[in-house]
């Protein structure tokens, strides 16, 4: 089976990195409008009900499908001109053996279209995983 291909979620990417702040710092920062402009889109609002709708301003929509506070966000993630939904989840946890004081954030993208797709999303999270360290670590 081609890397990035599942047979349960289809098509799927996953970005990782390791912060130097602990989970519940990052946490707040993704949930907050400034990072949820950075992965969600400008302006966007995060629904806190499952099962409720979201539009983005700039035309991604989907719906919330789990929220943990501190932990994981479940959505679907479709933007404008695909004709599918994709699964995202962004997570926190705090890095092995650092008592907390770091943290692993995830982006984790699965039922993409093809492996084309895989590529073009793993170079869009890569780019917002760095946009979300530079605001966090400056």
């Amino acid at each position: 089976m081609p890397t990035g291909l599942t047979r349960d979620a289809g098509w799927q990417i996953g970005v990782s990195k390791t912060l130097p702040l602990p989970p519940e710092a990052v946490w707040d920062f993704l949930t907050c409008d400034e990072g949820l402009a950075l992965w969600l889109g400008p302006g966007a609002r995060l629904p806190r009900d499952k099962g409720a709708a979201y539009e983005t301003p700039d035309g991604v929509r989907g719906e919330l499908r789990s929220l943990r506070p501190a932990d994981r966000v479940r959505l679907t993630w479709r933007p404008p001109g695909w004709a599918h939904d994709t699964t995202l989840q962004v997570a926190v946890s705090p890095a092995p053996g650092t008592a907390g004081a770091r943290t692993v954030l995830r982006f984790h993208q699965e039922h993409l279209a093809d492996a084309a797709e895989r590529e073009r999303q793993r170079a869009h999270w890569r780019s917002v995983m760095d946009a979300v360290t530079d605001a966090l670590t400056g």
